[in-house]
């Protein structure tokens, strides 16, 4: 019989990565895809990374 605390246990460690992965991804997309330097290559590789995505950016 499972017990709520271990219940409560599974799910928060199954969240906690698919959170941490998604805040990760929006600080690719949105921090360095606006980064607006001529000469900033990870802006170049985010903006490109962006279109073939389909993600809208202009």
């Amino acid at each position: 019989m499972k017990t709520p605390a271990a219940t409560a246990s599974i799910s928060t460690s199954k969240f906690l990565p698919g959170i941490g992965a998604i805040v990760l991804g929006l600080t690719i997309v949105l921090g360095l895809g606006f980064l607006q330097d001529a000469n900033n290559y990870l802006h170049n590789a985010t903006h490109d990374g962006r279109h073939s995505a389909a993600f809208p950016c202009h």
